[in-house]
């Protein structure tokens, strides 16, 4: 069976100066699914979405969005698409009644109203209409963005961090809202700080670094790319340094300290090493402990291991 990709780019490259913000893209987001984009501050994931959206030009490369070509096509990759940038796009003096039924103008659909009304009440917004967007809350804000976005019901969505600074709860409807949205047929590629967004939203995850896509996969298959993570929580913190050592020892990796919880962990790709063996290696060098466990990394794992420098050039 033939995949079909709703964003495909090879070698897109973007130079600002003498600064590479983008070298080498090559991003393939199947039709219908969720793709996260990850990566480190810097990284180009931002730029990458603007080439994407035809905000930037490619200074080389190449790229389809939702079957068009994005440097010879930008207008017919513009009525495809919908984008959730990082900065709200509302007025926030028009009632969020009058910004969806503004946008829904600006892209000539049909009943305009209707259509807001329809988005107000999917995204919560009814009760909250025909109040000055400047009173809504960041979550309400957001939303409304979103919704703004979606005026057109695009092929492919861009969401740009869009649930920033946002409470659990709005974040959490704006989950729902992108689930939602996938499960009627829409592609969404998001760029995220948020690595349980990603782990919760995403099927496939592109782990960017320096410009360039260092890493794909599923969060499944990421987590596995590192192994199992070992964490002991030791009785006092003055044994901390001691716990690295048997871990260093044991894994073959640089242990990592969180103070406040008195917790030492390393990754392993060692399938030979059991609880049993780590605890008794511990007993054995003097450390007593409080906890201790063997689990799947999580995606922060993921993030802090695959984007440091050695692993890369690996």
């Amino acid at each position: 069976m033939t995949t079909t990709y709703a964003v495909l780019s090879e070698g897109l490259e973007k130079r600002f100066g003498q600064v590479d913000a983008v070298r080498g893209l090559d991003l393939a987001v199947p039709e219908g699914t969720v793709c996260g984009v990850l990566g480190p501050n810097g990284a180009g994931k931002t730029t990458a979405v603007r080439l994407l959206t035809t905000l930037l030009r490619p200074d080389a490369g190449s790229a389809r969005v939702a079957g068009h070509d994005l440097v010879r096509e930008p207008a017919a990759v513009r009525r495809r698409i919908g984008v959730t940038g990082q900065d709200t796009s509302v007025d926030g003096d028009l009632t969020g009644r009058q910004n969806l039924r503004l946008f829904a103008r600006l892209h000539r659909v049909r009943d305009a109203a209707a259509r807001a009304d329809e988005l107000l009440e999917r995204f919560g917004l009814a009760e909250a209409a025909d109040r000055p967007a400047s009173g809504y809350s960041g979550g309400m804000r957001r939303r409304l963005d979103l919704a703004a976005s979606l005026v057109r019901r695009p092929d492919v969505l861009f969401l740009d961090e869009p649930t920033t600074g946002l409470d659990p709860a709005s974040r959490n409807r704006i989950w729902d809202a992108v689930r939602a949205l996938t499960a009627e047929g829409t592609t969404v590629l998001l760029t995220t700080q948020y690595l349980e967004e990603a782990d919760q939203l995403a099927g496939s995850i592109a782990l960017v670094d320096r410009g360039r896509v260092a890493h794909t996969g599923s969060p499944a298959e990421l987590k596995a790319l590192i192994g199992v993570y070992a964490e002991v929580v030791v009785m006092d913190t003055d044994l901390m340094a001691k716990a690295a050592g048997v871990l260093d020892r044991l894994t073959g990796a640089e242990p990592s300290l969180d103070h406040e919880r008195g917790a030492v962990g390393a990754v392993t790709r060692d399938p030979t090493l059991t609880l049993p063996h780590l605890v008794r290696a511990l007993d054995t060098a003097g450390v007593p402990l409080l906890d201790a466990s063997l689990r799947p990394p999580t995606l922060d794992d993921v993030f802090l291991r695959l984007t440091d420098s050695k692993e890369l050039a690996a």
